[in-house]
């Protein structure tokens, strides 16, 4: 693991000077910059010790109208370096990078007061003190305090030994955290001439492989990690650090600042976000959100189920709605940043990148979310996907959909008061489904799915009996269907059991099955109506997605492509299409349908 260090401090403080006395890396990469004399962008350097540990440095800039680009930095950073000149002492942006750190929680690092060969020692230790002072009640409380000149090099041995103490600490204190899969918040964006585009970022998480899949977020793209370089030198595997990637697939105009690459799949965008605010604000505050390398306008909602307090005094939670789309996953640290009032810069946490819509808000309590925060904040996994599984009454995880316990015992109820004196196991699916979405806020798809889970456990309790497609309470005996009806069913059945049938009336006419043997078909999971006049046997309809779905994996897939594999017409495979994308076991792109979501599913059709 590579540690990261933001500096911190005013304009003309001598951040620039000190990494290069420290590293010899002028961290000043723009000619504007160098021309002028001050960082305009965030610049990089790093340090490599005997031993092999290394250090990566981002050097922001200190002028106040810089202060967005500064953040940019500072969203990926692991610890900090205030820097202070001692012939100015702290100003204005001095005071201004330590509240922001403090809002980020930035516990690692240590203050530098530079330009000590232009002051006397009386001064020094003035400026060391004010410092020290400055560091209380913030996040940084305690860290060490030096006093450097970089251009006679006076105590800059002393500033690389303290450095790697905090290369230790950050190391030590994340040792036991979880690792995710890799993920890189863009922070510049260019092309080499033959080689196409490179990224560069901050890569967090585990280790990133040259040739890797990795999706663009926020955005509908993924891309190959076809070159990785650290410190200037290609390398086959990048562990955390500041990161260059050499991407294939995608063209440079659909990246910029502010999205990241990654292969987690928490990582999603998300235009509204349940979160932790270290600061309380009203209702419809706006201000300037910046999380990783994004930046974006937000409002802040407080009102009504969103007005909860934390139990940490003065800790709440609050929804924000953003103006665009960002990358997000549950912990990620951020900064709101406002124009005036009383709390000018606020931390916070985000809690959950998909709150609950719909039924499912009724849940939202202010001890559900205090629970899902502190699963969060401390990083309990198990903890935080159990409070929020409660908060929102359902999760959909892939394949499977998780019942809160409440809610499973409801639906348990509803499907045994449904049984009666015998039931089709579809249409009790159907029923229980119902009971469901009554509660919380799930897609049809994916109650009619935790119904099926839900029947299934209460026959294996014994609780009901299941005999074929029949379902009755125990001891009751199951009516059994009309033979006549069952033998038109089955007819009908048959005849849609082709890949390009005739009309439903047609085929229905000719089988003799009326409209009730049809619905009973259909909630019996034996037959998919894809539109009023177009519907397939279930096993049939099975085989074509199997095939669509081996198809767009290979390459994207067109309607030509699956017209001519299946040797139908386009008003079939139109409307194939169309019901996979709408279940998400295909998605619509400009090339064609890729793979969906729930592509896992897909060799069960469910009822709808």
């Amino acid at each position: 693991m590579t540690v990261v260090i933001g500096t911190a401090g005013h304009i003309d403080h001598g951040k620039t000077t000190l990494l290069h006395a420290l590293t010899g890396i002028d961290a000043d990469r723009l000619p504007e910059e160098r021309r002028r004399g001050m960082t305009i962008d965030v610049g990089y350097a790093h340090l490599a010790f005997d031993d092999g540990v290394e250090l990566d440095f981002v050097d922001v800039p200190g002028h106040d109208r810089l202060v967005g680009n500064m953040l940019v930095g500072a969203g990926e950073i692991d610890a900090a370096m205030l820097v202070v000149a001692a012939d100015d002492g702290p100003s204005a942006q001095t005071l201004e990078h330590l509240v922001l750190l403090d809002a980020l929680e930035i516990r690692d690092g240590l203050a530098v007061v530079t330009k000590i060969d232009a002051v006397d020692d009386a001064r020094r230790h003035e400026v060391v003190d004010a410092v020290r002072r400055l560091l209380d009640g913030t996040s940084l409380a305690g860290v060490p305090v030096l006093a450097v000149s970089s251009t006679v090099g006076t105590g800059i041995d002393d500033v690389r030994l303290v450095l790697r103490t905090v290369s230790d600490a950050v190391a030590a204190r994340t040792a036991d955290a979880p690792v995710r899969p890799p993920t890189l918040a863009i922070d510049r964006v260019f092309a080499v001439k033959g080689r196409g585009v490179v990224v560069t970022g901050t890569l967090r998480g585990g280790r990133l492989d040259r040739g890797a899949s990795v999706r663009v977020v926020p955005g509908d793209a993924h891309a190959r990690a076809r070159e990785l370089q650290v410190h200037n030198a290609s390398v086959d595997v990048a562990g955390p650090g500041r990161t260059a990637v050499n991407v294939a697939g995608i063209e440079t105009e659909a990246l910029s600042r502010g999205q990241v690459l990654t292969a987690d799949p928490v990582v999603v965008a998300t235009d509204r976000m349940l979160v932790r605010l270290r600061a309380p604000l009203s209702d419809r505050t706006r201000a300037r959100l910046h999380l990783g390398t994004a930046a974006v306008d937000a409002a802040v909602g407080r009102s009504g189920r969103d007005a909860i307090d934390l139990p940490d005094e003065t800790d709440v939670a609050a929804i924000l709605r953003l103006a665009e789309p960002v990358a997000a996953a549950p912990g990620d640290r951020f900064v709101l940043r406002r124009a005036s009032g009383k709390d000018q810069v606020v931390g916070g946490q985000v809690i959950d990148v998909v709150p609950a819509r719909g039924v499912s808000r009724r849940r939202q309590t202010a001890a559900r979310v205090a629970d899902l925060a502190s699963g969060v904040a401390t990083g309990d996994a198990a903890a935080a996907a159990a409070a929020r599984l409660e908060l929102h009454g359902a999760v959909v995880e892939r394949d499977d959909v998780r019942l809160a316990p409440d809610v499973a015992a409801l639906a348990a109820d509803a499907a045994l008061a449904r049984t009666g004196d015998g039931s089709s196991l579809a249409d009790l699916r159907t029923a229980t489904a119902r009971a469901i979405r009554r509660s919380v806020t799930l897609a049809w798809d994916d109650a009619v799915r935790a119904a099926g889970s839900v029947v299934d456990a209460l026959v294996r309790d014994g609780r009901l009996v299941r005999a074929g497609d029949r379902v009755t309470l125990p001891g009751a005996a199951a009516t059994a269907p009309d033979p006549a009806l069952a033998a038109a069913m089955d007819r009908l059945e048959a005849a849609l059991a082709v890949v390009a049938p005739p009309s439903l009336a047609d085929a229905a006419r000719a089988a003799g099955c009326p409209p009730e043997g049809i619905r009973t078909l259909e909630r019996d999971g034996r037959i998919v109506v894809l539109e009023p006049t177009l519907a397939y046997a279930a096993g049939t309809y099975g085989t074509l997605t199997a095939q669509a779905l081996a198809l767009a994996t290979t390459a994207p897939l067109t309607p030509a492509t699956l017209r001519d594999a299946t040797g139908t017409s386009r008003r079939y495979v139109m409307a194939i299409l169309e019901d996979l994308d709408r279940r998400g076991v295909l998605r619509r792109t400009p090339e064609g349908h890729r793979p969906g979501p729930r592509a896992g599913a897909a060799a069960t059709v469910t009822t709808r």
